[in-house]
């Protein structure tokens, strides 16, 4: 069972952080696009970020400040424009964004760390951002994280948080979450920005390292459709508001912590996974048997990221061949003899062999699955932007459409080592096709 339990408050619910979310006119929808979140002292900042040689001018910004110096005060998020491929004029906005808030905060620019969403291509409505500043700032609150999520999201249907308290030398630490990401959701990150908080006190070292660990058992084990972002980031802040000692090597309490961090990006990524673009529901491969964890998981997010699987579970079509083939071209050796495939309690194959199954049944567990996620509505709603908006509009009042039965679960073995992995995805519907045809037109 694990040592935490739930709570309310997103990144603001860690003692020390407040957070806004406004309309600054960057969206044409008028929907919110500008948010930030704010520590009140300095605190440890690590991050991980696209892997794409084309990269959005935030991220750069980020991981030269995050080299010089792993600390900030700051996450300043805009959404309606990427600010990627934008040349020398992108870098430029994005100084000119860290040293505005910076200048309204009576804080050094290069404690504000930058993130961008939207259209790659399009510069930042720098107007927009110049007057929303101010308003900005004006907003911020110990209970703005709802107002952070609502601000950072494109295309996604519901917004994405969560938080989670333990203790440590009987006084609350607190981590939250907030994220947005539904579409070129890909391992080695996707298009998603996800930010975390917390209040313990960790070594700069430290909390990068568990954050790279928890980012490759979360946000790089996601897929919605074989796509890696220009924008994407991981950005985690440690501010030891908590003031329990200090974290600097690993042990009892830094394996807690890295476990309950771990916690918070698999909820956040699954909930990216689930509400992927045109998606009817989630899919959660678990791999076991292989040589070592690596292995495992690398077979895993194989399966959930081929589009011929993907295509069938949409179908609700229990083509274990598609699985099979998927896990042989993992790049993962092992020997057909030893494949072993479930889909929830039906067992598909065995010892590399077929087995009889009920297609029926095994049909209608997919079915039920799907139906207790309400349809994906994004399609519908394209048609209320202007072709220079990629921002489909989020139903905020929906986070509650997902019910907790919605996960079609595949097991497979492939071998007698102990690895196992998992990752997340979902189907690939006709919607998703319609959806990104269209886009920006």
């Amino acid at each position: 069972m694990a040592d935490w339990h739930e709570i309310s408050g997103g990144v603001t619910a860690p003692k020390g952080y407040r957070a806004a979310g406004i309309k600054a006119g960057l969206k044409p929808s008028g929907l919110p696009d500008l948010a930030l979140i704010l520590s009140d002292v300095d605190a440890i900042a690590a991050g991980v970020f696209t892997t794409s040689q084309v990269r959005a001018a935030c991220v750069d910004y980020c991981r030269q400040l995050l080299q010089a110096k792993p600390s900030a005060r700051a996450i300043l998020c805009n959404a309606g424009q990427a600010n990627a491929a934008t040349g020398s004029q992108g870098w430029l906005n994005a100084l000119e964004s860290a040293m505005l808030l910076g200048q309204a905060f009576g804080i050094p620019s290069e404690s504000v760390l930058l993130a961008s969403t939207g259209v790659i291509g399009q510069q930042i409505k720098m107007e927009a951002m110049r007057q929303g500043i101010p308003q900005l700032v004006a907003a911020v609150s110990d209970t703005g994280s709802d107002a952070a999520a609502s601000a950072i999201v494109t295309t996604d249907l519901v917004t994405k948080s969560i938080a989670l308290e333990t203790t440590f030398s009987d006084r609350p630490v607190r981590i939250g979450g907030i994220c947005k990401g539904s579409g070129m959701i890909h391992p080695n990150m996707a298009t998603l920005l996800a930010f975390v908080t917390c209040d313990a006190a960790v070594s700069p070292a430290l909390w990068q390292q568990m954050l790279s660990r928890a980012a490759d058992k979360s946000f790089n084990q996601i897929t919605v459709d074989g796509d890696t972002s220009t924008n994407d980031a991981l950005i985690a802040l440690a501010n030891g508001q908590s003031r329990t000692p200090a974290i600097t090597e690993m042990n009892a309490e830094a394996e807690k912590l890295e476990a309950m961090l771990t916690a918070v990006c698999q909820h956040l990524a699954k909930a990216i996974a689930r509400d992927g673009e045109g998606a009817t529901c989630l899919i959660e491969v678990q791999v076991s048997g292989a040589t070592d964890e690596k292995a495992a998981r690398q077979v895993a997010k194989t399966i959930v990221g081929s589009a011929l699987f993907k295509s069938a579970v949409f179908g609700r079509d229990p083509n274990w061949g598609r699985i099979a083939a998927a896990a042989g071209r993992a790049g993962v050796p092992f020997e057909q003899e030893n494949l072993r495939i479930m889909l929830g309690d039906f067992l598909l194959m065995e010892n590399g062999q077929p087995l009889a199954f009920d297609r029926v049944a095994a049909s209608n567990y997919m079915k039920q699955k799907a139906n207790s996620v309400v349809p994906n509505q994004g399609v519908e709603k394209l048609s209320a932007y202007s072709s220079s908006d990629a921002t489909v509009e989020t139903d905020q009042s929906a986070t509650s459409r997902y019910l907790k039965d919605d996960t079609i679960l595949i097991s497979v073995s492939i071998g007698n080592g102990s690895g196992k992995g998992t990752a997340w995805g979902c189907d690939l519907s006709y919607d998703y096709v319609k959806i990104n045809a269209e886009y920006t037109t």
